[in-house]
């Protein structure tokens, strides 16, 4: 559709920037927390990955849609997130692998977006303020005065439980290296292997990939599973996956870790690793307005060596909150001095806050899954 076609649309924030567009995807209202997210592509990724539910997500790089969507390049069975907006989008979609447009994905997936906005603007503004809560609207008969009060009337992520949301209903097994529809397994199907059993705190799909490529037989487990049953499976090892939003409200996982500690081995990521991180005593805080994106250099502090990587999360595990406790920090965020990693040899575990499982180019922490393969051997 050209862009002089469409209907406008408009996004408020709750300190009363208003911003204006063109409606993209459903025709709608949607709020949320709104984030800036500075990868140059890997789009529909972003809006498969549960870790953003409840936000509102602002693309940087001001052309998207160029390539397209396929059904390959999810991370999970839906899109997640409340809205999408971006500067440009691309009439068309060249890549062999594409199956329909971003239009017609965002659509079907039933999310609203705006286009032709200042995120240059927005996302400089964002920077300075921090991330807050927005509502993206084509109702012309609102104000912006109206739009503004029901952005400040959406609930903030702080506090609430979002796993619940995301988390898988049952246990499966996994065994694809492709995705399809019938991606499940029963628990016989499965080949043999050491058996990790991974906790869906809205889990992606590569990572479940890369857990089958290092041999392991993976079993996905609700995030509210106990500890009894997560025993019972007799596994080899336990993985603590990425999810949304605040992760002190997630209390029956925290309380889970702890009680698998120094039990089984254990790898955590992103929400997974701040979860890790309270389990062992720490504590968690808010970022003003996040790391996401495809670019963060992240320091080794065991081999000096710096990994770029991709980020995606709101809150940070404290830093000074782990002394004496016999934690040890093992990465260190270039951009912010921001705790990325740890690791506690006491009680056999450790965990990133970066994605390795996700690829901006070199696969610098794809080693973290064969670690976690040592750690099990041992």
């Amino acid at each position: 559709m050209p862009v002089s076609d469409r209907v406008r649309a408009r996004l408020a924030l709750e300190d009363g920037t208003v911003l204006y567009g063109k409606a993209l995807g459903l025709a709608g209202e949607s709020s949320g927390e709104v984030i800036f997210n500075t990868a140059m592509s890997g789009y529909q990724e972003v809006l498969t990955d549960p870790s953003y539910h409840g936000q509102i997500v602002v693309m940087t790089y001001p052309l998207i849609g160029n390539y397209g969507t396929n059904y390959l390049d999810v991370e999970s069975e839906k899109v997640h997130l409340s809205g999408f907006v971006i500067r440009d989008l691309s009439r068309l979609a060249s890549s062999w692998r594409a199956g329909c447009g971003l239009e017609e994905f965002l659509k079907s997936a039933r999310v609203p977006g705006i286009c032709e906005v200042d995120t240059r603007y927005l996302t400089r503004h964002l920077r300075t303020c921090g991330a807050m809560r927005g509502t993206i609207s084509n109702n012309e008969g609102l104000t912006d005065e109206a739009l503004v009060r029901r952005a400040l009337e959406s609930p903030s992520l702080v506090g609430r439980n979002l796993v619940r949301n995301v988390t898988a209903s049952r246990a499966y097994g996994w065994n694809k290296a492709l995705i399809t529809k019938d991606y499940r397994e029963t628990f016989e199907s499965l080949p043999d292997g050491p058996t990790v059993v991974a906790f869906d705190f809205g889990i992606k799909w590569n990572i479940l990939r890369h857990l089958r490529s290092e041999g392991f037989r993976v079993i996905v487990v609700p995030s509210d599973t106990g500890a009894s049953e997560v025993l019972e499976r007799k596994p080899d090892g336990v993985f603590l996956s990425n999810g949304p939003g605040d992760p002190e409200p997630v209390k029956s996982a925290i309380e889970t870790i702890r009680q698998l500690l120094g039990k089984v081995p254990v790898f955590g990521i992103c929400l997974g690793h701040q979860l890790l991180g309270l389990a062992l005593g720490g504590t968690t805080s808010k970022l003003k307005f996040g790391h996401h994106g495809a670019n963060h250099p992240v320091r080794n502090l065991e081999t000096d060596r710096i990994e770029i990587t991709s980020q995606n999360h709101g809150f940070i595990v404290d830093i000074d909150s782990l002394k004496g406790k016999g934690v040890d920090l093992t990465h260190k965020n270039l951009n912010d001095g921001t705790l990325e990693g740890l690791r506690c040899a006491g009680k056999n575990c450790f965990s990133v806050q970066y994605h390795p499982e996700a690829s901006p180019g070199p696969h610098d922490s794809t080693y973290l899954f064969a670690q976690f393969r040592k750690m099990m051997d041992a």
